[in-house]
């Protein structure tokens, strides 16, 4: 599936809505009924006919609608058309209404349509979440439009492009609160003599009239600003007993998270010289909630796990993530909010954007956190990793229905597009490229936007022709891997594209990129020096170099490329980055691991060299080197698993690695320590325990332990929480995974949560394991299947056993999360980590005749894998059993 979701193009007409009608303001009127667990509403959609019609298309899913009422100066007089009248397409969920006559362009309607909707659990349009308080089960609604899901709370043109004014009015329960993207600025107690100057009042009325206003059906009106003209899909609403906490107090968990939204905020509005333009920003923490987070203008919603802390923890782990989303999300004011995509095929200009600042910020907000370093693992690596594949797709990318549009949320639209951002800002220089960026902002203030636009911002600021460095990188998939052949002058270097399965064959080798070189070499001196003005921009070139002295490619490794070296060549790099004071900086170390992984598994390095590599970094201080091999050593771990004799003499390389390191740091974190030593110790336990070290796991077995008979949490340090519980209940029995169990029914945190998800999935007992999964299909949350998923697919020994349960459960599984993202998530983490040809050909049959649309990516990115790993497994194990068993 060469191409991904580009493979079949569609004219635009058959996926977007038509352009002869457009909404500029809605008056929206919602109520909400958490008793009933329903909602209706009632809309005023204000139009402009732009280009002459007899009709007026618009969206709507999943709701009952009732009549829709037109009235417009070019009307005789209001046409009333009954539901029954509507033409309604349930695939492309759109409603047409036929006209009784032809509107004339520049003609002025207004569209009046009530609703009535189901508050459901999909975690999508607008849903119910629920809590148990003293034994009774309670509820609270709140809205998750990204990225079609806004027609399924009210009729509307739901395409970031249509973008309209909202004056939102919502009605419930007076001992409820309500919640939306602006202040509110009425709120008054709902009665009979209740009066409101738009036309919802017959409507309110109407709703009213047969309940009563007691002391126990008291409702409440609660009307709110109206918002700059926005995309629908960031429309927010919620409704429920919230305990909200402003300036005068804040919750001791969520102060973090208000803590960097406070310092990031100022730092975006100077950098893009744009202020923030609603009088407010919430954050709203979901019990339920598909996404980690949503950037809903003013009023962003998320997981409690992406926001929540306990105050003064030591939790470091938990801060990065809650930081990362809180700015990421804040970052989409700007990006998405203020400035938006014009439809989903240019998904990056929003995510793409979102990440990049959170790191270029970072640097000034958490510094000691390295996170232009970090950059690497957490965005560039992960990019690389899924774009190497065939089924990869552009970061620009076509967009005909729903079904494609939620699967490009994925490390492309994000990683991938962070990363050439991040790479065109080192080619062109930091502060040109953020004069350029504010360009493109201030020009599309408050409307839409596409690639050449920011192209031509950035060009205005720099000089430089963008387009031409650019467009290969945004408009069509894969990176190069950069072959680096050394000559008696100096060095040819030749670009192709970069396959996990090896040398990219002629018709998937067409596509040449503008690649900045970033030659590091040295001076007379011996000093570093930089050359970032090299650009390849053909199949190869010849650079004069002296080979004698040290140089490497990818300076920085801000590249979005891998470069291979010949082995003996790489060797030499690693030996020089590894001295002290070297010339090759931590990001240069950190690129090398990566590179080298990555080009062994597609056979163009041997893994011997890799390991090799390792052995050199032994004395390596910096955690992110070390959390580099970690991840390496997971890759090794997680394709030869059903190698057990491989396996264990990999476990032994990677104890001698990392248990010095936890016999050097120990186990006891201090408020004072660098960042760098926390999180060193913390990924040297884990790997030490991964490998089967009996000293760490009897160490973290008997905290466990302490933990459980005394109550304390101390016992346990919060960065060790989840590789206590994983390995307690791994080399335990049935009393510690029912400890675990009672643990996770009342969980004080989410990061205990987390930790007791992950270690019930860890057990390497047959029933054990049958016992989690009934847990996951009777009690889990939706949002947390995944996670279950996820953690099942890290225990090697139950990689066939999840496979198993989710081929006897599909069904079931479908229809309960078919409607949001987690479903494409379940196929690829119980699927992905397969590794022989039998399983390629097993999975290839049971999805055969399934409607696969909605995760069909997902489908084909795991069958690569498979494919991937078992061509692997064939052309190296012989050279790694040979490096393993050869060692000193």
């Amino acid at each position: 599936m060469a191409g991904g979701p580009t493979e079949t193009t569609k004219p635009a007409e058959e996926y977007r809505l038509p352009t002869g009608v457009k909404a500029k303001h809605y008056d929206l009127t919602i109520r909400t009924d958490l008793e009933k667990l329903r909602f209706d509403g009632y809309v005023v959609a204000h139009l402009d006919v732009l280009e002459e019609t007899s009709k007026i298309v618009f969206n709507s899913s999943k709701l009952t609608l009732g009549r829709a009422r037109l009235s417009s100066a070019a009307l005789k007089e209001e046409v009333t058309v009954d539901a029954t009248s509507f033409e309604i397409d349930g695939a492309s969920e759109r409603v047409t209404i036929q006209l009784p006559g032809a509107l004339s362009a520049g003609t002025q309607l207004a569209l009046k349509v009530d609703f009535e909707g189901e508050l459901t659990g999909s975690m999508l349009g607008y849903y119910r979440c629920s809590w148990e308080d003293e034994g009774k089960t309670k509820h609270y609604a709140l809205t998750q439009f990204e990225p079609t899901s806004a027609r399924a709370a009210f009729p509307c043109w739901d395409e970031p492009l249509l973008k309209a004014t909202i004056a939102l009015t919502m009605v419930s329960r007076a001992d409820t609160v309500n919640l939306s993207n602006m202040p509110a600025i009425s709120e008054e107690v709902y009665a009979p003599s209740y009066k409101d100057s738009t036309d919802a009042i017959s409507w309110l009325s109407s709703k009213f009239s047969e309940l009563t206003t007691g002391e126990g059906e008291k409702w409440k009106v609660t009307k709110f600003q109206t918002t700059p003209p926005m995309s629908t899909y960031i429309v927010a609403f919620a409704n429920g007993p919230f305990v909200y906490l402003e300036d005068s107090y804040t919750s001791p968990l969520s102060k973090f998270a208000l803590d960097v939204k406070k310092k990031v905020l100022p730092l975006y509005e100077q950098v893009f010289d744009i202020e923030y333009p609603l009088p407010k920003l919430d954050t709203l923490v979901a019990t339920d909630f598909d996404a980690a987070a949503m950037e809903n203008w003013g009023l962003i919603t998320g997981a409690t796990s992406a926001y929540l802390v306990e105050p003064d923890s030591l939790d470091l782990g938990a801060k990065k993530r809650i930081a990362v989303t809180q700015s990421h999300e804040c970052a989409h004011m700007w990006f998405g909010n203020i400035t938006t995509m014009e439809w989903w095929d240019n998904l990056y200009l929003n995510e793409g954007f979102a990440s990049l600042p959170t790191t270029d910020f970072f640097s000034r907000v958490f510094p000691e956190w390295k996170v232009h370093s970090a950059f690497i693992s957490e965005m560039l690596n992960r990019a690389l990793s899924l774009d190497a594949k065939l089924s990869s797709h552009p970061i620009e990318v076509e967009c005909p229905d729903a079904a494609t549009i939620n699967q490009i949320f994925d490390s492309l639209s994000y990683a991938k597009a962070a990363s050439v951002l991040r790479m065109l800002s080192n080619f062109i220089g930091e502060e040109k490229f953020l004069k350029g960026v504010s360009i493109y902002l201030k020009k599309h203030l408050f409307a839409n936007s596409v690639t050449k636009d920011l192209w031509e911002g950035i060009q205005e600021a720099s000089g430089v022709d963008v387009p031409k460095v650019m467009d290969n990188w945004v408009k069509k998939m894969g990176f190069p891997v950069i072959t680096v052949t050394e000559t008696k002058d100096g060095i040819t270097v030749r670009q192709d594209r970069f396959l996990e399965t090896g040398p990219a064959p002629p018709e998937e080798n067409e596509t040449l990129w503008s690649v900045p070189l970033s030659l590091l070499t040295t001076d007379e001196n011996g000093k570093a020096k930089i050359d970032r003005s090299l650009l390849l921009d053909q199949r190869e070139i010849t650079i004069a170099l002296d080979t004698s002295k040290p140089f490497k490619l990818n300076a920085g490794t801000t590249g979005v490329y891998r470069v291979l070296y010949t082995a003996e060549r790489l060797i030499a790099i690693a030996k020089e980055a590894a001295k002290e004071n070297s010339i090759f900086s931590l990001e240069d170390r950190i690129g090398l691991v990566y590179d080298a992984l990555a080009l062994a598994r597609a056979g163009y390095l041997d893994v011997s060299a890799v390991l090799s590599l390792y052995d050199v970094f032994r004395n390596e201080k910096e955690h992110l080197v070390w959390d580099s091999v970690a991840e390496s050593f997971g890759v090794f771990g997680s394709t030869w698993y059903e190698h057990p004799q491989i396996v264990e003499k990999l476990n032994t390389f990677r104890r001698e690695l990392f248990v010095p390191i936890v016999a050097r740091l120990g186990y006891d974190y201090t408020a004072g320590e660098s960042v760098d030593v926390h999180e060193l110790r913390t990924t040297a336990i884990v790997q030490s325990a991964h490998g089967g070290d009996e000293g760490v796991i009897e160490e973290l077995r008997t905290r466990f332990k302490k933990a459980i008979e005394t109550g304390e949490d101390a016992h346990i340090p919060p960065d060790l929480l989840g590789a206590t519980y994983v390995t307690s209940v791994k080399h335990g029995g049935k009393m510690e995974y029912d400890q675990v169990k009672a643990i996770l029914a009342k969980p004080k945190t989410p990061t205990v949560e987390l930790a007791a998800i992950a270690a019930l999935c860890a057990t390497q007992n047959d029933e054990l394991a049958e016992e989690t999964w009934k847990y996951l299909m009777s009690k889990s949350r939706d949002q947390d299947i995944p996670v279950f998923f996820r953690n099942f697919f890290q225990n090697h020994k139950k990689r066939h056993f999840l496979v198993d349960k989710f081929r006897e459960d599909y069904d079931q599984l479908y229809q309960r999360l078919e409607g949001n993202f987690s479903l494409q998530y379940l196929v690829n983490y119980s699927h992905a980590g397969l590794c022989s040809d039998k399983d390629w050909k097993e999975t290839k049959a049971f999805f055969e005749g399934k409607d696969v649309s909605k995760y069909k990516l997902a489908l084909q990115q795991s069958l690569d894998g498979i494919h991937t790993r078992s061509e692997w497994i064939k052309r190296s194990t012989s050279d790694l059993q040979k490096w393993l068993e050869n060692r000193k």
